[in-house]
């Protein structure tokens, strides 16, 4: 085993690597129970390549999509545990991401230095709602058919290039087995190109400034701040929280299974219930309630403009809450934070009422 591992660190400079992970060190305070939800979105993410390719050796998109899935669903052994895995895994994936950018937030770790770790993080979250329903439509059964045709009717109100993005993706001006293959590309191919660079990015960011800490800690004398090594403490921890968030997704993909529809028909009628997915849900209730306030298509348009500017505010957020003039800005933006999240949790949960 010595000269393996000699073999090995002449090589690969495990010991650097070791050094590097016994000098790194977390900071611990009454908060750092919120550093371990950005690894527990790369564990799930990581989930979802593994079971995403193996569902690939079975999909076929296209004509043959919904039978495809069907089969994985009910003939390949264990093919209907991989697709629950891959469906609860990318849950679990949104909820810890939104769980991540609110916590960031709420610490201010979106201050200098930190800029680009949080607009790296806003586009990871985007690129995972992309993921979210471009692998909506894939099963091509009734529910998925509907809700994406709905989906993209949203982009369709946007001025002048509304309806070329629709129809671009799309394939046309109907939702057909030409969008099932589109989508297919862009959530198999297209946007984990994208999704995995920006995320090494992100986490090299992360290694580079390091864990920020909440302004309570801040205001504490540097020889008060306490902190753990990342090698092996914070580490074993991160892998224990891995190992139970693997026995979640493995206990809601065996007792609530990703089930099928019927195959789709453009001429059949809607599921009863239907409505968007949670990570969804905010928005939609909220264009619907703007537009019982402004019918037409003027409504939409203003409801569209309103998410492209609250986008747009929460992420210039660094630019206002500035370290140096901290005090009544830092208030500001705080409770600027806090009415975003509630708006999320009582529109999803209003949609859900109402649905």
């Amino acid at each position: 085993m010595a000269k393996i591992f000699e073999y090995l660190d002449e090589r690969l400079s495990i010991t650097e690597l070791r050094k590097f992970g016994e000098k790194k060190a977390v900071p611990l305070h009454k908060q750092s129970f919120w550093y371990y939800w950005g690894g527990i979105s790369l564990l799930c993410f990581l989930v979802q390549i593994v079971t995403g390719v193996m569902l690939i050796i079975y999909y076929k998109p296209g004509p043959d999509a919904y039978n495809s899935v069907r089969s994985i669903t009910y003939d390949v052994e264990f093919g209907w545990l991989i697709r629950s895995a891959h469906s609860w895994a990318a849950t679990i994936f949104l909820v810890s991401i939104f769980v991540h950018m609110f916590s960031v937030y709420f610490m201010k770790a979106y201050r200098s230095p930190r800029e680009f770790g949080w607009w790296s993080g806003i586009a990871l979250l985007i690129l995972g709602l992309l993921f979210g329903f471009s692998g909506y439509l894939l099963p091509m059964d009734q529910l998925s058919f509907v809700a994406t045709k709905v989906g993209l009717a949203i982009p369709e109100n946007i001025p002048v290039v509304g309806h070329a993005i629709a129809n671009l993706m799309r394939g046309g001006y109907e939702v057909s087995e030409i969008t099932v293959q589109r989508f297919f590309a862009w959530h198999a191919v297209v946007l984990p190109l994208i999704y995995i660079p920006l995320l090494m990015f992100h986490l090299w960011l992360v290694q580079k400034h390091g864990n920020a800490v909440p302004p309570s800690e801040e205001a504490k004398p540097e020889k008060e701040r306490m902190t753990i090594p990342f090698f092996p403490n914070f580490l074993m921890k991160d892998l224990a929280l891995w190992l139970v968030t693997l026995n979640v997704i493995a206990f809601f993909a065996s007792i609530f299974p990703q089930d099928i529809g019927k195959i789709a028909d453009p001429l059949g009628p809607a599921p009863v219930g239907i409505h968007p997915e949670w990570y969804f849900m905010s928005s939609f209730e909220t264009l619907k309630i703007i537009g019982k306030l402004i019918p037409g298509t003027i409504g939409e348009a203003v409801g569209i403009t309103i998410f492209t500017l609250g986008l747009v505010l929460w992420a210039l957020i660094p630019f206002y809450d500035v370290r140096s003039l901290a005090g009544k800005r830092g208030r500001l933006a705080t409770y600027f934070g806090l009415f975003c999240l509630a708006v999320l949790i009582v529109t999803t949960l209003l949609g859900y009422v109402m649905a």
